[in-house]
């Protein structure tokens, strides 16, 4: 579904997808009689402006608002270009940006390893402005109504990130998992927390029906809009993780042993056993 970069795909009534070439990136567009809703803002200026470009083939009305799946640079860097609208996000998503906004050191040296990571970005990200979330949701979740459509915000937990929200349009069947979800390569496990995250999926699963005619579009943060089997795939693998992580940490399971039996690449696998192994000797609490 949505081919990559060619055109914006309508998942639901009123509700569309575009999905990038670069990080096969999904965004999310729910139009309303305010305007749209715009779901994250990719990575640089550029990348934001593109998406506003872009939003002309789907309405001439401003963005009514932003919001913003978790904290990573290539869901909120390009956030301030869609200044006035209000942007939303989970208190924790906010806590990061303003903790870089307010430590610029730290800030440059993450800057260098996106750069060093995406070469191609290397000359864009001194323009970025970081702009938080200034509409916080706490743990709670929030309802929010804006031109005439409810937004329902989740957060079901840790997984990706310990600020992930999943968006729900309860008049389409249509729900955005940001980056707890990746479609066509394994999860980045960097800062999340693989233990958890089998249960956050489930919080997704039970929005979804079991069986009939009635299926909902489920948007990952990367790749192909999916469906429930998808999301049983992805959950299944991520036990599937946690698992190994368990056997090893009860000594019962060599770690190479467990790289090899892991349904990601040998890369990923090591990366997410070892994430998982740190959460364990509680490390990540």
């Amino acid at each position: 579904m949505g081919s990559a970069g060619n055109h914006w795909f309508e998942v639901s009534e009123r509700v569309f997808t575009r999905r990038y070439r670069f990080m096969h990136q999904q965004i999310g567009a729910i139009l309303t009689d305010a305007g749209p809703v715009i779901i994250d803002t990719r990575s640089t200026v550029g990348h934001a402006r593109e998406i506003l470009a872009e939003l002309g083939e789907l309405t001439g009305q401003p963005v009514a608002a932003v919001i913003d799946t978790h904290h990573h640079f290539d869901h909120t860097f390009g956030n301030h270009e869609f200044r006035p609208a209000p942007i939303w996000g989970h208190v924790r998503c906010a806590e990061r940006i303003r903790r870089m906004v307010a430590d610029p050191a730290a800030h440059a040296r993450n800057l260098a390893e996106i750069a060093g990571e995406y070469r191609r970005l290397a000359g864009e990200l001194d323009d970025v402005t970081l702009d938080p979330p200034d509409h916080p949701v706490g743990d709670e979740g929030a309802d929010i109504e804006i031109g005439g459509r409810r937004i329902e915000l989740r957060w079901l937990g840790r997984g990706h990130t310990d600020n992930d929200l999943v968006i729900r349009v309860p008049d389409a069947p249509v729900i955005f998992a940001g980056d707890l979800l990746e479609n066509g390569a394994p999860p980045w496990i960097g800062d999340g927390y693989p233990l958890d995250w089998p249960a956050t999926i489930e919080g997704i699963l039970a929005f979804l029906p079991m069986t009939g005619t009635n299926s909902v579009a489920v948007v990952p943060g990367h790749g192909e809009v999916g469906d429930r089997a998808f999301v049983e795939q992805s959950l299944a693998e991520m036990r599937t993780i946690a698992d190994l992580a368990r056997r090893v940490g009860a000594g019962d399971l060599a770690l190479a042993d467990a790289i090899r039996a892991a349904p990601y690449p040998a890369d990923a696998a090591r990366g997410a056993l070892q994430r998982a192994l740190a959460q364990l000797r509680g490390e990540l609490d």
